[in-house]
C-alpha cells in the first residue's frame, strides 16, 4: 500500500516507522490506519528487520482520531469499522509482532495516540512531550485498549482519574507513574532513540520475542501457569543460535554477535 501518510525506512536492521501528518498532528483518518496495519504486517515478515521505532512528523506524536472524518458525512466510516477496522487491529499486532517495539514520543500523544504508544515495548519520550486522555473531553471512552494497559502501569485510582478528567501529563511525570521508560531533552532526543534502536537490534531478536509472548500471557495468567510457560519457553531459548553465541561470547570474553536466530 502506498501511502504519504505512514513512512516506513529501513536502515540498520531497524525499522523507521513516521506516524506523517503533521498538518493535523499526525491524527488518524481510515488511510493511515490502513497504512499502518500495512507497515507493520512488512515489519513482521522482513527478516531483515529487528526493531521497530514508532514516531511523529512535526510537533506531535499522534492526537489520536481525526475529528474532521468523523464530523464529515461522506468521509466518516463509523465508530465501529474505526474500532474494528483501524485502532483494535493496530493494538493487535503492537502486541503480537515478536520484535521490539520502540514508541519515540517527540510530542503530544492524546487520546489514541497516548495508548497506541502505551502499548509498545518500550516508551521514550522528549521533554517536550506529553500525554493525554483526551476522551472525556468530547464524551467518548479510552479505547485503543487504554483501560486495559493504563491501570496495570499506574494502577487503578490514578489511571481512573487520569481518564475521568483528562489531564494533560508531561513526560517528566509520565515517566515517575512508569508510563515512560526514560526522558531526554529535545536536542538529544534523536540521537537516543537511535542509540536504543541500534542497541536492541543487535540483540537475541528471538529470545526478546519470546519475553514479549510472556509478558502478553502473564496479563491474565495464575503464577503456576506462568512458571509452566516459562519452562517451555527457556528450553526453546536453549536451542537458539543466539544462546549458543550468547553463552561462546562469554566463555571467550567477547561481545556477541547475535543474528536474531
Amino acid at each position: 500500500m502506498s501511502s504519504k501518510s505512514i513512512e516506513l525506512r529501513i536502515k540498520n536492521n531497524t525499522a523507521w516507522i513516521t506516524l506523517n501528518r503533521p498538518e493535523v498532528f499526525n491524527s488518524f483518518n481510515r488511510e493511515m490506519a490502513l497504512s499502518l496495519q500495512a507497515r507493520l504486517d512488512a515489519c513482521e515478515t522482513n527478516d531483515e528487520v529487528r526493531v521497530i521505532v514508532i514516531k511523529g512528523s512535526g510537533k506531535a506524536f499522534c492526537a489520536g482520531q481525526d475529528l474532521k472524518e468523523v464530523t464529515t458525512p461522506e468521509l466518516n466510516p463509523g465508530f465501529k469499522k474505526i474500532l474494528e477496522e483501524h485502532y483494535n487491529p493496530i493494538i493487535s499486532r503492537i502486541r503480537s509482532i515478536e520484535k521490539p517495539i520502540i514508541a519515540a514520543v517527540n510530542g503530544v500523544a492524546a487520546g489514541a495516540g497516548a495508548n497506541i504508544a502505551l502499548m509498545c515495548d518500550v516508551v521514550v519520550a522528549s521533554e517536550r512531550a506529553s500525554f493525554i486522555q483526551a476522551f472525556s473531553k468530547i464524551g467518548l471512552i479510552p479505547d485503543n485498549g487504554g483501560t486495559f494497559i493504563l491501570p496495570r502501569i499506574i494502577g487503578f485510582q490514578k489511571a481512573s482519574a487520569l481518564m475521568l478528567l483528562g489531564d494533560k501529563i508531561s513526560a517528566k511525570e509520565a515517566e515517575k507513574l512508569g508510563m515512560v521508560y526514560k526522558v531526554f531533552s529535545s536536542e538529544e532526543f534523536e540521537a537516543e532513540v537511535q542509540v536504543l534502536a541500534e542497541c536492541l537490534a543487535q540483540m537475541p531478536t528471538k529470545a526478546l520475542g519470546m519475553t514479549k509472548r510472556l509478558l502478553n500471557e502473564s496479563m491474565s495468567n495464575d503464577l503456576r501457569s506462568q512458571l509452566e510457560l516459562e519452562a517451555k519457553y527457556q528450553i526453546e531459548a536453549a536451542q537458539s543460535d543466539d544462546y549458543k553465541e550468547g553463552v561462546a561470547a562469554f566463555v571467550e570474553k567477547r561481545k556477541p554477535n547475535f543474528k536474531g536466530k
